[in-house]
């Protein structure tokens, strides 16, 4: 196993809406470990979510509302956990000669 990918894709966007990217380091520093700890409490949310969202899904009687509201949840979850599989995926070792 190799180098790790140069920069790392923090779990947050910039006010206008762009990718945030942390330069390496040995990962102990603030931003790092503030990068850590939203990302698992992003995970964490998203797991709550999912719950509630199979409440509503599983209750053929659920409102419109209810179920929509389900719906925007899921989606900014998964959103969330995209971004950091992704910025662990930058994080792994790349195998030599690849």
């Amino acid at each position: 196993m190799g180098r790790v990918t140069e920069l790392r894709l923090l779990p947050w966007l910039s006010a206008e809406g762009k990718p945030c990217f942390l330069a390496p380091g040995d990962g102990g520093g603030i931003v790092s470990r503030l990068a850590d700890e939203t990302e698992a409490r992003q995970l964490a949310v998203g797991r709550d979510v999912l719950g509630s969202a199979r409440e509503v899904l599983e209750d053929p009687l659920s409102p419109n509302a209810e179920v929509r509201y389900a719906a925007i949840r899921l989606s900014e979850c998964l959103a969330d956990v995209l971004r950091v599989a992704e910025s662990r995926g930058r994080r792994l070792p790349v195998a030599d000669g690849d």
